[in-house]
């Protein structure tokens, strides 16, 4: 303790402050030798830089989430149900390109007995492997269950097309375009192609149903990066939808007419052949298979970009865009294969319809950041 009097305090009083001798000898303040190591520290933070709060601790522990911000939660058994239908279905679906599809008059009618008839056969099935094999493994569930729910809506009306054309169509012959080939329906026989694709289409249809059921109970959602333009996708949706079923209801591959000289007046004038039968010309079975298919379509067309998260939208968007692409892909196989077919108005708009929808899946699949 130094017990100096020390009067440098202003005013000449004494300062009453208490002195210590520090380890030089000196004597300094009392307060300053107790504080000595705070103002070190003190002196050592920059002077802009202010101490941090509890909120800023808290903040910098936990910073804002990046990308979409998606929750995933406990996978049910029912998804991996779909998934295992789905890829049952694409099995079958692959067998059904290459044996016999049909025996029509004599003609083995095989799907794909060509580049552009493979490739239409195998979209579909390639697609829906895919989806079963992310749902079997449990990754981003509602992606493949809004996949196998909008392809088994659209796979019923298939099917009965499918079931008239095997077991019915002998009932009232007529004109139709089968694996590429025009035949007159009288004489049929199915081959191991078409029940491998009825098999196809009715364990997608059962996948769908499967998945509709299991919607509820799964847990899948992210922050919305794609509300703010779902209503821009819904009404581009819709207008290929319709525009789709406008296509689908005059064939895509027609006879062409032929012109002929009339003896009576010497003029060439246009006889109109009989051509293949239009989605909604049908009877029966297939008439009703065309009524589920385009309304199937519209349906989906509304309520895929409505389904959260934006990989369920996805996974919806591409069930519509491989079935109206596939579509597409057989009218233009039915013109090139056949001699005596022209590819159609309705059948390039078919094609353009599915090309449109790619585009809609893949802008849906880019948004995966939010602004």
């Amino acid at each position: 303790m130094c017990g100096g009097r020390h009067t440098d305090a202003p005013g000449g009083r004494p300062d009453r402050v208490r002195f210590v001798t520090d380890l030089e000898g000196n004597c300094v303040p009392a307060r300053d030798a107790r504080t000595g190591a705070a103002r070190t520290a003190r002196s050592r933070t920059p002077r802009g830089a202010a101490a941090p709060g509890p909120r800023n601790r808290a903040r910098a522990a936990d910073p804002a989430p990046t990308g979409e911000g998606l929750v995933v939660g406990t996978v049910p058994t029912g998804a991996r149900v779909v998934g295992a239908l789905l890829l049952l279905a694409a099995l079958a679906g692959l067998v059904s390109a290459f044996p016999t599809y049909l025996e029509v008059d004599g003609q083995d009618l095989v799907l794909g007995g060509s580049v552009l008839g493979v490739l239409a056969t195998l979209l579909i099935p390639l697609a829906g492997g895919a989806m079963g094999v992310l749902l079997l493994r449990g990754a981003v569930p509602k992606f493949g269950l809004a996949y196998a729910a909008v392809a088994g809506a659209l796979a019923l009306g298939n099917l009965l097309i499918e079931l008239y054309r095997g077991r019915s169509s002998t009932d009232r012959p007529g004109v139709e375009v089968l694996g590429g080939r025009q035949v007159l329906t009288s004489d049929l026989h199915i081959g191991a192609g078409w029940v491998a694709g009825v098999v196809a289409l009715s364990v997608t249809v059962l996948a769908g149903c499967v998945a509709a059921g299991v919607w509820g109970r799964t847990v899948m959602d992210d922050r919305g990066t794609l509300d703010a333009v779902r209503g821009p996708l819904a009404g581009a949706t819709v207008l290929l939808g319709v525009g789709t079923v406008l296509c689908l209801a005059l064939p895509a591959a027609d006879v062409r007419d032929d012109l002929v000289l009339d003896p009576a007046t010497g003029l060439q004038v246009v006889v109109t052949r009989e051509g293949p039968q239009a989605l909604l010309e049908r009877p029966g079975l297939a008439l009703l298979g065309g009524l589920l298919l385009a309304g199937a379509l519209v349906l989906c067309s509304v309520t895929a970009p409505s389904l959260r998260p934006r990989l369920a939208a996805v996974g919806g968007l591409l069930a519509i865009t491989v079935t109206v692409l596939a579509a597409g892909l057989s009218g233009l196989r039915d013109a090139v294969v056949s001699e005596n077919l022209d590819w159609t108005l309705p059948g390039a708009g078919l094609l353009v319809a599915g090309l449109g929808f790619v585009v809609l899946t893949l802008l849906a699949w880019r948004l995966r950041r939010s602004s």
